[in-house]
């Protein structure tokens, strides 16, 4: 992680947007939340400024959800953030920054769905309406969408750090998982859309369900089985099976297979990070180890 050498501060934020976007120079300007590559303020009731911080890689995230967000958004059933605005790099910030819309919840690290038939259901219907062919052009995932094979040598290294850190009650049957939707048929249909980052952070809940998606920063075309992780992540005990009723088209055995390998992709990097916020270490989320090891859970059992 690189953090930018220039502080980012509410006096900062505004005076760019006094450069560049002075109508809403004047709004009420409040911190929101530091993710892996961004900072975000809310500003006013109904917008959100999001700015580079952590890593080189955020500025070209944010043009990227500039681009390609806008069409997107009118078809997806739950809210997401919509860009309205690019602010461009200056002499007093040399890196891109957006101006989108503000979307209203809970991340799901923090209040997780408890209404399981709703929560899948939201979830189902949110990702059959973003699984559609991607266009020629559309842009490629940071190794997200792709084949699963290719993360070998990182699940081989999460899953030792954390059965050496005593994390991992039962590592074989992790490992057994992950050889059986490595193992699987890859993706031969069209590439398309997925999310790429669906982790509790970054959908957000409202009385129980999920009532938004943020982040998509990690936005590209490739294999649903990426996406297709989530209700491992995000549901309930027991709500796995309501979601895969609910998704259409109904995805095929081999998909859901690799889409389990994503998930003890997704809970295996939760966990580290949940112990490394638990122990005060850099980089550290605490409240990222009680889904993820929900997840994981919920993945040997079924294995069983």
């Amino acid at each position: 992680m690189s953090h930018t050498e220039i502080e980012i501060t509410a006096e900062l934020v505004r005076d760019l947007l006094r450069d560049q976007h002075p109508d809403l120079a004047d709004h009420l300007l409040r911190f929101g939340a530091r993710g892996w590559d961004s900072q975000m303020w809310r500003l006013g009731d109904d917008l959100a400024v999001r700015l580079p911080w952590a890593t080189q890689s955020a500025d070209a995230l944010l043009r990227k959800e500039h681009a390609w967000l806008p069409a997107l958004a009118p078809h997806l059933p739950l809210p997401v953030p919509v860009p309205q605005h690019l602010g461009e790099p200056s002499e007093r910030f040399p890196r891109p920054w957006i101006v989108t819309t503000w979307v209203p919840g809970e991340p799901a690290d923090r209040a997780p769905a408890t209404r399981a038939e709703e929560a899948a259901d939201a979830l189902a219907v949110f990702l059959t309406a973003l699984h559609r062919p991607a266009p020629e052009g559309a842009p490629g995932g940071r190794g997200r969408g792709g084949p699963l094979a290719d993360h070998a040598e990182g699940f081989a290294e999460q899953l030792a750090s954390a059965t050496g850190l005593g994390l991992i009650p039962d590592p074989d049957a992790v490992h057994a998982v992950w050889e059986d939707a490595v193992a699987a048929p890859e993706w031969a249909g069209p590439a398309l859309w997925l999310h790429g980052d669906l982790h509790p952070a970054n959908v957000l809940t409202a009385d129980g369900t999920f009532c938004g998606v943020i982040d998509f920063g990690d936005l590209c075309a490739g294999d649903p089985a990426c996406d297709l992780a989530a209700p491992w992540i995000l549901l309930p005990d027991g709500a796995a099976d309501r979601f895969h009723g609910a998704y259409q088209p109904a995805a095929d055995a081999a998909t859901l297979r690799r889409a389990r390998g994503w998930a003890v992709l997704r809970a295996l990097g939760g966990i580290l990070i949940g112990d490394a916020g638990v122990h005060g270490r850099p980089g550290g989320k605490p409240t990222w180890g009680p889904p993820a090891h929900a997840s994981l859970r919920r993945l040997i059992a079924t294995a069983r």
